[in-house]
């Protein structure tokens, strides 16, 4: 018989669906501290949508952030919670002193896209675990930022 978590979940490879989700958290934290910067520093003609914007995705990517967290934790794991951790294992690289609006939504949009990537490739393991909880977290995720996808794609059209 499998070893089991208190969920009732094979613990390794639940740990293993927490480790990938320890990353997602990681690429959630750059995005979210990249979204605060764009939402502060945005200057230009369309200021005020897009500071609007900002800060109705930074509140999204801020309840996500809590959201990934309590689930490793529920997958018997840690979640990290240090900057130095979160820097280095991110694939979402900071993003500084961003003032166009143009190049702030292409820097969300390649930050989506890695987190889209991450999140199919965690529904995927969690799916075969039969992880439901994982399973839907990330398909909501992946409901909603493929929605975000396309209108910031418009926006720019």
């Amino acid at each position: 018989m499998k070893n089991t978590n208190n969920i009732g979940l094979d613990d390794k490879v639940s740990l293993s669906t927490a480790a990938h989700l320890n990353e997602l958290l990681s690429d959630y934290q750059l995005f979210y501290m990249n979204l605060r910067g764009f939402h502060w520093n945005i200057k230009g003609k369309k200021f005020f949508e897009l500071h609007l914007k900002f800060e109705e995705l930074y509140n999204d990517a801020l309840l996500k952030v809590d959201e990934i967290a309590e689930r490793v934790l529920t997958l018997s794991a840690t979640p990290l919670h240090s900057f130095s951790k979160y820097l280095e294992t991110s694939k979402i690289k900071a993003a500084e002193n961003v003032t166009d609006g143009e190049k702030a939504i292409d820097a969300i949009l390649d930050a989506l896209k890695i987190l889209l990537q991450k999140e199919r490739l965690i529904l995927s393991m969690a799916s075969e675990a039969n992880d439901e909880g994982t399973v839907a977290l990330m398909s909501d995720y992946i409901v909603q930022q493929e929605k975000l996808v396309w209108m910031l794609s418009a926006y720019q059209d």
